[in-house]
């Protein structure tokens, strides 16, 4: 396994979902719970960050490898089926929303691996769509997570929401954006 700072911010992210998850386990008299949604909101926004960060690194140093390939999707997506499953468990979000992304991701991911194996792992390459999808549900997780119905007069809740329901729409069309780049592939 291959270490550079580009996989060392990758497995803080990894590091960083059981942190983030036992702030709603904790005792109620440790913290109150404004303090630890907002705690809870930072820490997803320093994971999303370390996402960004490592991959422009890993690009810019020329340190790009097979296992930072496999372990950056593998975080990602594991702070976000977890922070989704919160939101659902703090009556938050919808369990729609969390269904869509966590369903459409594992599709993805292995539609991903299977183009993999047959070398054309290209043809699936993020698109703009996905970005666009990730920006949405990156912001409308931060939101959600800082669970205030009112900050200087925004409900910071049905924002979150309304984000999270374009971040769906966005997940349903990338997936089919991605099944017919694939599609493509398997029909010649």
């Amino acid at each position: 396994m291959p270490w550079n700072i580009p996989i060392f911010l990758t497995w803080i992210r990894v590091l960083l979902i059981p942190v983030f998850t036992v702030l709603f386990y904790l005792p109620e008299n440790w913290l109150d719970p404004q303090t630890v949604n907002w705690a809870a909101a930072f820490i997803f926004a320093l994971a999303a960050i370390t996402d960004w960060f490592d991959g422009f690194l890993a690009r810019l140093w020329k340190q790009t490898s097979d296992f930072g390939a496999f372990l950056d999707p593998v975080a990602d997506k594991l702070m976000v089926a977890v922070a989704l499953l919160l939101l659902v468990s703090l009556n938050r979000t919808y369990v729609i929303f969390a269904i869509i992304i966590i369903g459409r991701e594992i599709t993805i991911s292995a539609l991903r691996e299977w183009m993999a194996q047959m070398g054309k792992r290209g043809s699936v390459a993020v698109a703009t769509i996905g970005k666009f999808k990730t920006a949405a549900q990156m912001v409308a997780i931060f939101l959600l997570l800082a669970g205030l119905h009112d900050f200087y007069g925004v409900n910071l809740i049905y924002l979150g929401n309304i984000l999270m329901f374009i971040a769906s729409v966005l997940t349903i069309w990338s997936m089919f954006y991605y099944l017919k780049m694939a599609w493509k592939e398997f029909k010649e």
